[in-house]
């Protein structure tokens, strides 16, 4: 519940500080929607494996906010040219994105009468992720040329952070975890169903395209590193599994439609 509330409070001041800024400086808004696949890097599977990338998918969802610095909305105007306010945005966002996650690899696809290898087949887990943050856009050619230009591409690189509130689950087909008939060695003790939170960093790459003069059509592949190696439900001892050292981290593609307000 309290997570709920700070959530709520960064939403808020997030909304409350854009427009404030929008109304004291004139510049324009835009909002838009973006969803896509998510390949969700964590310690399930083998890293760099084809089957634990193509298998640990999910989904993504979320609602977007750009202040715009070249435009200003109060009197249907640009604004004075300078570099940044032609080529930077500042995007906000809320977004939400579930996985469901297995082990896959040599170990998984081994000897099926090898306990170890049964229990990792049974092994089970999800994850559910809320985020909000901001990302500074910049765009290497001129913002104000692509408004005017229907059809034109807009490409982008982002920058930014987020705060998230994640829910993942972690069990087995065999039964209980935590006990020796149904948890690999590595993994006894080192999962976590409760709910908790992390910062993330967030680099992106996309391009826009004009669809009309107020309607852009997007896609952006992002890169998410969390601060955290529970994001997932697990968290093998790094000292004994340097394998599993890395924090979690996911790679989400998404389409987005962004709408210009006037």
């Amino acid at each position: 519940m309290r997570t709920s509330k700070y959530l709520i409070a960064i939403l808020l001041f997030l909304f409350v500080y854009s427009n404030k800024v929008a109304a004291q400086y004139g510049f324009s808004h835009e909002v838009g929607v973006i969803a896509g696949p998510v390949a969700f890097q964590s310690d399930y599977g083998e890293r760099r494996d084809y089957d634990t990338n193509a298998g640990n998918t999910g989904y993504g969802i979320g609602l977007i906010h750009y202040l715009n610095f070249s435009y200003k909305a109060d009197c249907n105007c640009y604004t004075p040219e300078t570099y940044f306010n032609d080529h930077f945005k500042l995007r906000s966002e809320l977004s939400y994105n579930k996985t469901e996650l297995r082990h896959f690899g040599e170990w998984v696809a081994g000897d099926k009468r090898k306990l170890f290898n049964r229990q990792l087949r049974a092994m089970r887990g999800s994850t559910a992720v809320t985020n909000i943050g901001m990302q500074l856009e910049y765009f290497p050619l001129s913002i104000r040329d692509f408004t005017s230009s229907i059809g034109a591409f807009a490409p982008f690189v982002s920058l930014g952070g987020q705060f998230s509130f994640y829910d993942p689950e972690a069990y087995s087909t065999l039964g209980r975890l935590d006990t020796p008939a149904t948890t690999p060695v590595k993994y006894f003790n080192a999962t976590q169903n409760s709910s908790g939170t992390v910062w993330s960093v967030v680099g992106s790459i996309g391009t826009r395209y004009k669809l009309t003069p107020l309607s852009d059509l997007m896609i952006d592949l992002r890169w998410q590193y969390y601060f955290s190696n529970w994001v997932d439900g697990l968290n093998p001892n790094p000292t004994l599994y340097p394998e599993n050292r890395a924090n979690d981290w996911l790679v989400w593609f998404n389409v987005g439609y962004i709408y210009y307000i006037q």
